[in-house]
């Protein structure tokens, strides 16, 4: 096995070939740091214009993760280095970041992803972009920056607004854990494949008569993943959110964000998921609440250009505002839970600074060109 922090392979099929990426930082759950993005980037660009690579096979070494998320200890690094800004090692992440989710979003060609284990955060970004999404009965999803005082990036502004109901804010909100049967509920999956099928999806991908119609070679995955799906009913998990939505969306109906806060936070609950959400919201960041609302209710229309570009003007505002640092140390590195929030309840942050985070800190955005 390489050491390298992405195993690059090409496998030789019936006809043509296919890439393979494989996330390979097991001591880290996989998560990304900017060399893996960039590698990334390169690879997909290199294969989307060389004809023999007709599809592309993405997965994470080892049983526990796909990937956990970035590497938030390196972001915490540069926003303390420079508090107030310019990070630029942690603003240079988000915005090669965010290109490569919008690579994947907009590729061509069949991309499997494989997202066995945790998928949280950038994880979920790499996921959501592609366009064969796996998910199997370990697959454990969040985005709970929130807890942090960050917020759902990676393109979360996209399928975060495209979910069921109110579920999409419900879930950004509260940081609240999905899985597979969710994933498929919400849109953020395509399909579930019990782990065990993983090998005989390689095997059978491998042995495929790749041609030059791309709609073809879709269907062709398509065809390979549907009878493993058929195989795999019986062991998907019960999800939360279909069963849920209902009350989702009353909880999530209020006149402003502050009335939706208060009714998930004083919602009186039996149920161990809802009472966990529930926790989630109260222990984040209520300044991180607001903008997280925001930016969902600024994007739900947004084509996922526009969506990537206003996740990079919020990204870096928010990386440049003390929250943030104080969100990581508390939960990450001191790990003492106890964060000194700047605000004590949403209704307390003034509204010029909440604005402050929505306005662009550059003549021109460094994504302006997607």
């Amino acid at each position: 096995m390489s050491d390298a922090a992405v195993i690059i392979e090409e496998l030789e099929c019936a006809h043509l070939r296919m890439g393979r990426l494989t996330l390979n930082v097991p001591k880290t759950l996989n998560s990304l740091t900017l060399e893996m993005v960039d590698t990334l980037q390169q690879q997909l660009d290199a294969w989307r214009d060389d004809p023999s690579i007709a599809a592309v096979f993405l997965d994470g070494s080892g049983e526990k993760a796909f990937c956990a998320g970035g590497d938030v200890q390196a972001l915490h690094r540069s926003a303390t280095a420079t508090p107030g800004g310019p990070c630029e090692e942690a603003e240079a992440f988000f915005a090669r970041e965010y290109r490569m989710n919008y690579t994947l979003h907009t590729w061509p060609k069949p991309i499997i992803c494989w997202g066995h284990g945790i998928v949280m955060g950038g994880g979920l970004g790499v996921m959501a972009g592609c366009s064969h999404r796996v998910v199997t009965e370990a697959t454990r999803i969040a985005m709970p920056e929130v807890t942090i005082a960050l917020f759902p990036d990676v393109g979360g502004s996209w399928f975060l607004n495209h979910m069921p109901g109110k579920s999409g804010q419900f879930l950004a909100l509260t940081g609240a854990s999905i899985n597979a049967a969710d994933a498929v509920f919400t849109g953020i999956a395509d399909r579930f494949i019990g782990s065990e099928h993983k090998a005989a999806v390689l095997e059978q991908l491998r042995r495929s008569r790749w041609g030059d119609d791309t709609v073809a070679n879709h269907a062709q995955v398509r065809h390979i993943l549907r009878p493993l799906t058929e195989q795999s009913v019986g062991s998907m998990p019960g999800g939360q959110v279909e069963p849920h939505l209902r009350l989702i969306n009353a909880l999530c109906d209020g006149d402003d964000v502050h009335q939706v806060v208060d009714t998930i936070g004083s919602q009186q609950t039996d149920d161990p998921w809802l009472a966990k959400a529930r926790d989630g919201l109260a222990h984040g960041s209520p300044l991180a609440a607001l903008w997280i609302s925001r930016q969902l209710q600024e994007t739900r229309h947004a084509s996922l250009r526009e969506v990537f570009q206003a996740e990079l003007v919020l990204a870096t505002n928010v990386v440049r505002y003390p929250e943030f640092a104080e969100g990581v140390r508390a939960l990450l590195l001191d790990k003492d839970r106890n964060p000194a929030w700047a605000f004590p309840c949403t209704r307390d942050v003034p509204r010029d600074l909440l604005d402050s985070f929505f306005q662009a800190p550059w003549d021109q955005n460094p994504l302006a060109d997607l």
